[in-house]
């Protein structure tokens, strides 16, 4: 479990914040290759997170938002909101990729998701079964118990602010760098649909179940496999399992070190 301590200083929310151990492997959990840290942090405004990663050769072509940014190197967060959840990808050239997905088994007439905001015919919804769900095992439907989510792809954060800094040189393979940090914030005012009847912001003591992790292509040959990096593996190479995701615990004492 990790704690997420208030920010004791709003011009300064990081100030004595400390940053995770090194992200592991999602399977196996063992550390990755480069070093990768995440910090989480919150007031009564937003929620931030904070990604350090090592990086000898940092790159982002796409540059359009919400464009694919899985395909690159890229920084990823999940919410979990228990019939719902937000996906966000974010790359080194601050590119945003984000999907809020509803569990198909709670999408219902009359339930909180019966709004025009998640009309699967007016918007830009898809059916998803998970990242095997085109493997012949668990073609359509996946490996998941829940099965199928509607995955809305227009949806957008409201208020989000992302930054990115880059230590070194980007898209520049003939020199090298430490790497890029990348800085999200996250407005309560924007979690209506994933705190369902939780407190916004979170009371003393709450739990949230958050993944925070990194995805790095690693070339090999004419090869890329994709390596995942998290702060709490899961036994699994799928992301999109809420139950295996980090528990963060908010609490209203300030950082320690602050």
């Amino acid at each position: 479990m990790y704690t997420a301590y208030k920010a004791n200083d709003p011009s300064s929310i990081w100030n004595g914040v400390d940053g995770s151990h090194r992200l592991q492997d999602i399977k196996s959990g063992s550390p990755g290759l480069y070093d990768t840290r995440t910090a989480v942090t919150w007031d009564d405004e937003n929620l931030y997170i904070k990604f350090v990663v090592q990086d000898p050769f940092p790159s982002a072509r796409l540059t359009e938002r919400d464009s694919l940014v899985f395909t690159e190197n890229c920084v990823e967060i999940f919410i979990d909101g228990g019939d719902c959840y937000y996906e966000f990808q974010l790359n080194a050239s601050n590119i945003v990729n984000e999907v809020f997905f509803v569990w198909r088994d709670a999408y219902k007439r009359g339930s909180r998701f019966d709004v025009p905001e998640f009309d699967v015919v007016e918007r830009k919804s898809r059916t998803f079964g998970g990242n095997d769900d085109r493997s012949l095992e668990h073609f359509w439907n996946g490996s998941h118990p829940r099965g199928i989510r509607w995955a809305f792809l227009d949806w957008d954060f409201p208020g989000l602010k992302t930054s990115i800094t880059i230590d070194g040189v980007l898209n520049d393979s003939s020199q090298t760098s430490s790497g890029w940090t990348a800085e999200i914030t996250f407005p309560w005012a924007g979690m209506k649909h994933l705190a369902g009847n939780r407190s916004l912001p979170p009371k003393d003591g709450d739990v949230w179940k958050i993944f925070l992790g990194r995805l790095h292509h690693i070339p090999i040959g004419s090869d890329h496999p994709i390596a995942v990096w998290v702060l709490k593996p899961h036994g699994v190479y799928d992301s999109h399992r809420p139950e295996a995701w980090s528990e963060i615990l908010f609490t209203t004492q300030h950082p320690p070190n602050s």
